[in-house]
């Protein structure tokens, strides 16, 4: 095969997996998972189930690329912790700043994931093997922020004789994604409110004045 046609190839098997996990996505999020049949995924996405098993393995697995890709906003094999809007937040001037990027980043992340935290808490408790599908000896979320708390606390503005881990229990704390569902799913704020009142709190306890 000419390397021109292994390209398309690839192409076509990217639109593919991406197709599959759109409709999984909005097929868990409308009716479940416990509800969603991996034909329904693949009638939805307009291929054959056998590509579904062929490209995933299991409905497991599909599961937990809606959830890594809805994480990181696409489907590409990159860390937050290396995500340009991440690097870009702890390069900033000063605390503040580093705040604000990091919630408005933050922010993005958590709208997409959001609508899956039904979805997964519903799943797992169904299927206890669905838990095992994530490192279970460290909790990715909290190395981010601890990773933006150890630089906020040296840059300027920053509230002297914090400690970085407990500004990244704040930081934790606050931009988790069921404090926002919290206020805006449950409470009806705007995410801009949601941002704005969250940017405000931890100013008040990271920044100095």
């Amino acid at each position: 095969m000419s390397p021109v046609n292994r390209t398309k190839q690839a192409d076509k098997a990217r639109q593919t997996r991406r197709r599959i996990t759109g409709a999984a996505h909005d097929l868990f999020t409308e009716h479940g998972y416990g509800a969603t049949t991996l034909q329904d995924v693949a009638d939805r996405a307009g291929v054959a189930v056998q590509t579904i098993y062929f490209t995933f393995g299991n409905k497991r697995s599909l599961l937990k690329e809606v959830v890594d890709t809805s994480i990181a906003g696409d489907d590409q094999p990159v860390a937050t912790l290396d995500r340009a809007w991440f690097r870009d937040a702890l390069a900033a001037a000063d605390a503040p700043a580093l705040l604000r990027q990091l919630i408005q980043g933050t922010r993005q992340i958590i709208a997409r994931v959001a609508p899956m935290m039904d979805v997964l808490r519903t799943a797992a408790a169904t299927d206890p093997e669905i838990a095992r599908l994530w490192p279970q000896d460290a909790d990715p979320r909290y190395a981010v922020h601890l990773a933006a708390a150890s630089a906020l606390v040296g840059k300027p503005g920053a509230r002297p004789g914090v400690p970085a881990e407990h500004a990244a229990d704040l930081l934790y704390g606050l931009l988790s994604p069921e404090l926002y569902r919290l206020y805006v799913r449950d409470r009806g704020w705007t995410a801009d409110s949601w941002e704005h009142w969250t940017y405000q709190t931890l100013c008040s306890q990271l920044c100095d004045g």
